[in-house]
């Protein structure tokens, strides 16, 4: 049960309204500063709330208020309640999802099963509050409307923040890893990084370095292998020598 009273302020207004007790013992009952309480006396705040009374709320008895009255050393006592109200605990089970957003926890659920496979069903039970059934529905694309689900992030759709998301994915890699160590499985390989160009570009060839393909060799050798082929193509006038000389061994 709590030390303090329900409504403090207005509480607070009724007793400086009806009451003689000091500023101080009303802020020690309510849980104010006694400046505040004397505010309030001097009507600068809590303007316009309406007094509690907290007789009639079973909060205070008349008999504690004039046991203060006569002492101002006193310290006022919350009256105990009549009928003992449980504590509320917290309820386990799926999260509750506004009526506004029902519509689109298909669509994230079918995100978390595209994205996020190393989730369990209780992981995504717990992000976008759903039942079991509901998800093995659109698991096996047996869900009433799976023509019109379209895979969107939970996050965007305001159903779950990005920390809880990243806590239950982080939650569930934390894991898988210890399921691989005690079955004694190898770790999954990390990504591949992007290779060299080399090897992309020319299918791995080898290159051989710019000093050794210049080293005892000039620089100009494959433009003046062109030209010394011309030097061997007879010209026009050789040509017609030879034919002249042809013509006279006939």
């Amino acid at each position: 049960m709590s030390g303090k009273p329900l409504m403090p302020k207005a509480t607070a207004v009724w007793l400086v309204d009806n009451t003689a007790l000091t500023f101080k013992q009303i802020g020690d009952f309510c849980g104010l500063h006694e400046l505040e309480v004397k505010s309030i006396a001097d009507g600068e705040v809590a303007q316009g709330i309406k007094g509690l009374d907290p007789v009639t709320a079973g909060q205070l008895t008349a008999e504690e208020i004039a046991r203060g009255e006569k002492d101002p050393a006193y310290r006022l006592k919350l009256a105990r309640p009549k009928v003992d109200i449980p504590l509320t605990r917290a309820r386990k089970g799926p999260k509750y999802t506004p009526l506004s957003r029902r519509q689109d926890r298909p669509d994230a659920i079918a995100w978390l099963l595209r994205n996020h496979p190393e989730l369990s069903d209780a992981q995504i039970m717990k992000l976008v509050g759903t039942t079991k059934p509901t998800i093995e529905a659109i698991r096996t694309r047996t869900h009433w409307n799976s023509a019109n689900i379209k895979p969107r992030d939970p996050v965007t759709l305001g159903m779950c923040s990005q920390m809880e998301l990243d806590m239950a994915v982080k939650k569930a890699a934390e894991k898988a890893a210890r399921l691989r160590r005690k079955q004694g499985l190898p770790e999954p390989e990390a990504a591949e990084t992007l290779k060299p160009a080399e090897e992309t570009i020319g299918g791995g060839l080898t290159h051989s370095t710019p000093q050794a393909d210049t080293e005892d060799k000039p620089l100009f050798d494959d433009m003046k292998a062109p030209q010394q082929e011309e030097e061997n193509i007879p010209d026009a006038e050789s040509v017609f020598s030879k034919l002249n000389e042809l013509k006279k061994e006939d």
